[in-house]
């Protein structure tokens, strides 16, 4: 896929569906409660009936891709884990014995497993070439053993960057062909808050206290390095004659390839191309946590539409989360002091979504529950809540 090529696809990202979502929102006035008390569950599925164009939603098939690659950033110290890791838990996706795999089991998901750089060997009877033939298998789209490390130069090259990005539409396509009604964005790669916290800082200016926490539990050592590199990295991107430079979305989708070229990893990258297919495709996504949401922006800067198509599930701990979030202008519906990764929240959100959906279709409206619901004239009137 040329740059042209993959800019000619984001112009076919289209916006929500406003008039679906009007219906959605009379529907759920007229729906037999007080005005708004379900909260947050009337935002969703009027949100999701912007998405499908269908007041009326069903949730019965979902799905958390995760994107596997080795960051060559690890070997500046800055993680609390071995490289070995991402190998392992690859794995270890693929028998639901990491903290995803043994919530999608609970919540009766499927995981779609993508290796796009794990480091260390992976035997090929763990494999297979096309999406979702085997659930229980990994996704073969390895470019190379990990990325450069970004403390010394670029993470990838450009063509790399589109490569990992087609992969990551590429599995979108793929789930919606499979007739999935909602899927999640997950990873694992040993270093991947750098990468993500140099991203994040690159796109909106932020210095690395604001975007660096200590991801899997680093040292002060290795944290204090990590906010260097994520500064060093950064820093030709947060100046004001960068940003001055900008003059139109083409100029944007550039820079943003850029970044995520020189600061980001084949994990994000992919990531950013499910959250953009997923849009292409008029496909429901779900962001997890820090590294699902520093792509989710990427994907934004890229394409604005996109975050229409996108639900926040759960507030990451990890610092740089609710600073991407902002940006999205996007709030997430669950505090579970989560910060694991991997689309370990996707499941749990999947739920609450069903649930939304489920609300709009069979609660009755005050003329099916036979209410008279002149009393609600008061309520309306007034500022109570």
């Amino acid at each position: 896929m040329t740059k042209e090529e993959f800019f000619a696809q984001l112009n076919e990202i289209d916006p929500a569906d406003v008039k679906a979502m009007e219906k959605a929102a009379d529907r759920q006035a007229r729906l037999a409660k007080p005005p708004g008390s379900l909260g947050v569950l009337e935002e969703l599925s009027i949100k999701m009936a912007g998405i499908t164009g269908q007041v009326n939603n069903t949730i019965e098939k979902t799905c958390v891709a995760v994107m596997c690659a080795d960051n060559g950033v690890a070997e500046e110290g800055i993680a609390s884990a071995p490289q070995s890791v991402t190998r392992a838990q690859t794995i270890n996706f693929t028998r639901r014995l990491t903290g995803v795999g043994a919530l999608a089991e609970s919540f009766g998901s499927d995981l779609l497993i993508v290796d796009l750089g794990v480091k260390d060997d992976i035997p090929q009877e763990f494999y297979c070439e096309a999406p979702l033939a085997d659930t229980h298998k990994i996704v073969n789209r390895r470019i190379r053993r990990g990325t450069w490390n970004i403390a010394k130069g670029p993470a990838m090259t450009f063509a790399e960057a589109l490569q990992c990005i087609e992969t990551g539409m590429e599995m979108a396509s793929a789930l919606k062909k499979a007739g999935y009604d909602l899927i999640g964005a997950g990873e694992m790669g040993i270093g991947n808050t750098t990468t993500s916290a140099a991203v994040l800082s690159a796109l909106t200016g932020l210095g690395a206290e604001e975007t660096c926490g200590r991801g899997g539990g680093v040292n002060d050592a290795g944290f204090s390095k990590k906010k260097e590199i994520v500064d060093a990295v950064s820093q030709p991107y947060r100046s004001t004659e960068f940003g001055e430079a900008l003059d139109c979305l083409t100029d944007v989708r550039n820079a943003t390839l850029e970044i995520l070229a020189t600061a980001g990893g084949f994990d994000i990258c992919a990531m950013t191309g499910l959250y953009l297919g997923a849009a292409r495709n008029r496909l429901p996504i779900v962001i997890d946590g820090y590294i699902s949401a520093v792509a989710s922006l990427a994907a934004y800067m890229m394409a604005p539409d996109c975050a229409s198509y996108m639900f926040a599930s759960h507030k990451s701990l990890e610092k740089g989360y609710m600073h991407a979030m902002d940006r999205l202008e996007l709030r997430p519906f669950l505090d579970l002091d989560m910060r694991l990764g991997e689309g370990s929240g996707c499941p749990i959100a999947f739920e609450v979504l069903r649930g939304a959906c489920d609300v709009m279709c069979h609660m009755a409206t005050f003329d099916e529950a036979e209410i008279n619901d002149d009393y609600l004239d008061e309520i309306q009137e007034g500022d109570f809540f």
